[in-house]
């Protein structure tokens, strides 16, 4: 099986597993009227929310995850 057909068979179970020990994504949101940044893991629970940018993607790095931002 060529690599592009498997990567079509992945479910999205399988597709949030595969950086769910590596990355952790970064979103804006609002927080009692002014923008914080959420840390979610790959699967999308929510770890963290920090007061700036910077710091949460520090946080993520610190814990040995690659940062990834989501708009």
């Amino acid at each position: 099986m060529h690599a592009i057909e498997m990567i079509r068979q992945i479910t999205p179970k399988d597709l949030a597993a595969l950086g769910l020990s590596h990355v952790a994504y970064v979103k804006p949101v609002t927080v009692e009227g002014r923008i914080a940044y959420s840390i979610h893991a790959a699967d999308g629970t929510e770890m963290a929310v920090m007061a700036d940018r910077e710091v949460a993607f520090s946080a993520i790095r610190v814990h040995d995850l690659e940062p990834v931002s989501v708009h």
